[in-house]
This record gives C-alpha cells, sequence and structure tokens, in this order.
C-alpha cells in the first residue's frame, strides 16, 4: 500500500500585524529539492492589482524558510524575508505610472500570498496554487483614534494613540502633489505618536489661490497640536516630504509661533525665497523651469530646477540659526529635488554658524526621491496632481520621476 503524500503547507505568522512589522513564511510538505514559486497579491484602494513573486528550491527535507533561504529569481533576489511586500509591482497590463498609497487607513492591505510548483514569472491566475494564505498588513493598530480636524481654518486629519498621554507629536508634512495623505500618520500613531496629517495646496484648501501654502496656516496647525491634551507641549517635531521639508525648514527658522523639538527631512532642499510666502517657492520653480529635463520615455526630471544652490543667502533658509536637531534623510539618485546637493550646502552653513552638531544626514545611494515606510513597494515613476498657477489655483498631472530603489 503506498503511503499517501502530505499536503504542503504555508505558515505565516503573524497573520495580522502592521506594515511595518516583519512576518515569518515557511512552506513545508514539500518534495526533495522542488522547485516552487511563491507569489504575493493584492487589490489597491485604487482598485489596481498588484504583485510580487519568488523563486525557491525546497531543501531535502521539503521545506523552505524564506527568512533564512534565497530567492533566485522573480521580482527580487537573495535572502530577503520581506520581499513579498517591497518589491510588489503593478500585474502586467496596469495603468502607467501607479503608487501604492493606503487611502482606507481604517481597513487593512489585505495579502494573498500562494505556492505554486515550478518557477513561474506570469499566468499565476491560469494555475492552481499548491497553498494559500491571507495575511492582513494594517497602519493603524487597535485603539488608534482618527479624528477629523476642521477648526482655525485647518484641514487634516488627526490620530491618537491609545491611551491618556500625554504623547509625543508630529506635525506630518507631504509633498507638492498636496492633498491629505494619512497612512504615514496612521502607522506613526500605531508607534505612540499623536500626528497630524495636514491637507494643503488642494482645490479643497486653496480657495482658488495657494493661501493655504502661506505661513500662517501651518502656524495654527501647529496650534492645535500643542494645545492638545493628549500631546506633550514641549515635543512636537515636524516631518516633511519634499516640499514638506521647505516648510519644515522655513518655520523652524523664522516662525515665532513653531518652535519643533526636532524635524525629519525627506528628499528636500532648503532653497527657497526667504521674504514673503512659501508659495513664492513656486514662483522660483518657474524662474527655472528651463531647466526641466525628460528621461528616455519623456518623463520629468525637475531636479535642476533648484540649481545651482544659489549663494545669495535671501534665496535659502538659514539654517545657521536652527535651534534642535534635524535629520535629512537623502537618496543620491533623487530625480526630483536636488537633496544631495541641499543637504551638502546645509551642512557648510551650518559649519560655519557653528550648529553642524545638530545635522544628522542619513545619503542612500542608489535611492530617489520617494523613501517611504519600511517595506513599502518601490516606485520609480509616477503621476500625480501639482499646482501650476497661484493666481487660479489650478491643478494639472504630471509623470513624477521618483526612483526609488532603496527599502528599510
Amino acid at each position: 500500500m503506498t503511503e499517501k503524500a502530505e499536503t504542503p503547507m504555508l505558515l505565516l505568522h503573524p497573520c495580522r500585524g502592521l506594515i511595518d512589522e516583519k512576518f515569518s513564511l515557511i512552506v513545508q510538505n514539500l518534495s526533495q529539492i522542488q522547485d516552487i514559486t511563491l507569489h504575493a497579491l493584492i487589490h489597491s484602494d485604487d482598485g489596481d492589482y498588484w504583485e510580487a513573486f519568488g523563486h525557491y528550491v525546497s531543501d531535502a527535507t521539503g521545506f523552505v524558510n524564506v527568512a533564512n533561504d534565497s530567492s533566485l529569481g522573480g521580482t527580487y533576489d537573495g535572502v530577503e524575508p520581506m520581499g513579498l511586500l517591497w518589491s510588489m509591482r503593478p500585474v502586467p497590463g496596469s495603468r502607467i505610472g501607479l503608487r501604492l498609497r493606503k487611502k482606507e487607513v481604517h481597513t487593512p492591505m489585505v495579502v494573498h500570498i500562494s505556492v505554486y510548483s515550478g518557477h513561474m514569472s506570469q499566468g499565476f491566475r491560469e494555475q492552481v496554487a499548491l497553498a494559500s494564505v491571507v495575511t492582513e498588513r494594517w497602519y493603524m493598530a487597535p485603539g488608534v483614534r482618527r479624528v477629523d480636524i476642521t477648526e482655525g481654518g485647518v484641514t487634516g486629519t488627526l490620530f491618537l494613540p491609545p491611551g491618556p498621554g500625554p504623547f509625543p507629536a508630529l506635525l506630518d508634512l507631504w509633498g507638492g502633489g498636496g492633498g491629505l495623505v494619512e497612512y504615514r500618520s496612521a502607522l506613526l500613531s500605531s508607534h505612540g505618536f499623536v500626528s497630524l496629517a495636514l491637507e494643503y495646496m488642494t482645490p479643497r484648501t486653496s480657495g482658488g489661490s495657494t493661501s493655504h501654502v502661506g505661513n500662517e496656516y501651518f502656524e495654527a496647525a501647529f496650534t492645535i497640536l500643542k494645545q492638545h491634551p493628549q500631546v506633550c507641549g514641549d515635543r512636537i517635531a515636524i516631518l516633511g516630504l519634499s516640499f514638506g521639508t521647505s516648510v519644515a525648514l522655513g518655520m523652524a527658522v523664522y516662525s515665532t509661533v513653531i518652535q519643533p523639538r526636532c524635524l525629519v527631512c525627506v528628499s528636500g532642499s532648503h532653497v527657497q525665497p526667504v521674504k514673503g510666502s512659501l508659495s513664492d517657492v513656486f514662483g522660483e520653480i518657474k524662474k527655472n523651469v528651463r531647466n526641466t529635463r525628460y528621461d528616455e520615455e519623456n518623463r520629468v526630471i525637475w531636479r535642476d530646477l533648484l540649481l545651482p544652490i544659489p549663494t545669495d543667502p535671501t534665496k535659502k533658509v538659514d539654517v545657521g540659526q536652527l535651534k534642535c536637531p534635524v535629520l535629512m534623510i537623502v537618496g543620491e539618485d533623487d530625480q526630483n529635488w536636488p537633496a544631495t546637493e541641499s543637504a551638502e550646502d546645509m551642512k557648510q552653513m551650518m559649519e560655519r554658524a557653528g550648529n553642524s552638531n545638530l545635522l544628522t544626514t542619513l545619503s542612500y545611494p542608489g535611492a530617489g526621491h520617494l523613501i517611504e515606510m519600511p517595506y513599502s513597494p518601490h516606485c520609480k515613476v509616477s503621476s500625480f496632481l501639482m499646482p501650476i498657477s497661484r493666481e487660479r489655483g489650478a491643478f494639472r498631472k504630471s509623470d513624477h520621476s521618483c526612483r526609488q530603489s532603496v527599502h528599510n
């Protein structure tokens, strides 16, 4: 009598966790030295499908452990325990310019993971999986509260950790694409921070202009955080990405209202007119629009719009006046913003002023403009809406060159 072969099994732990939490993935009950493909699939909030896959070979006991075993091909190579997340890409035939952004933070990102016989690179839907498992990846931990903010002319979303507090807090500023982006704030709150995701530079908040890029708008948002009963008023940071970095640096130096405990600046620059509103940054960019370049697929490269870094002190934030620690996160292949040159100029300015001890720079070779949270999919190019007219509050769609080739 022939002994019946055991059914392959996928073991994943934890099945439910935060998006930046590692999981373990094991395949057992395979044949000896069997070629398999592990495949991950998600259906995004935008209605698009994303996938990742890796090629593995089981050992003499019919076992694959993704934490220790190498992927021999697929969307990632080598020992990459979280490769099935960070190497995700739109499935073939998808719309161009996609970027994976969680819009509904109160729901999880549901990931379907399956194992297939053989080394496959396509046609997963037409094949029957040997085994499958589902994992939920959350941005909001249990107990985190989401609160809409519309007070004092400010529009945004406040995320509060569970418990009475008081907690350290952050003002969360995204870039020139504008809009209300919540998933980073939701995750920060899941790790114990009160976080205010601020909406600005959108038709809803602009009132026919980019007035909500004015200094008073950000000061009002900072004040909301400072006065909140669950916030430590002297422990408020500003986190800025791209144009959000311009806001963070300008406010920290020149505002009499905003006194942050520290700044975290991702892929940004200190180059901006010192006098007037932050809206004037767009005026400087428009002056250098002739420096726009395009890649081989006619996608926009903007990194030269603020180059060369000006020597005129009225054209950049006097970071020598900074009184709080600053973390600059730089991608050395940033095709969107002169982040590397800006960080170097900031270093020189702060050395001359004697406050360079406040500056820490993390510089990643090969990384681009869009540096996101751990295990987020890479995004080489994405499309977004940007303001092109301060007078009319107009917005247009742009292919945004965001080469990202590093994961945390």
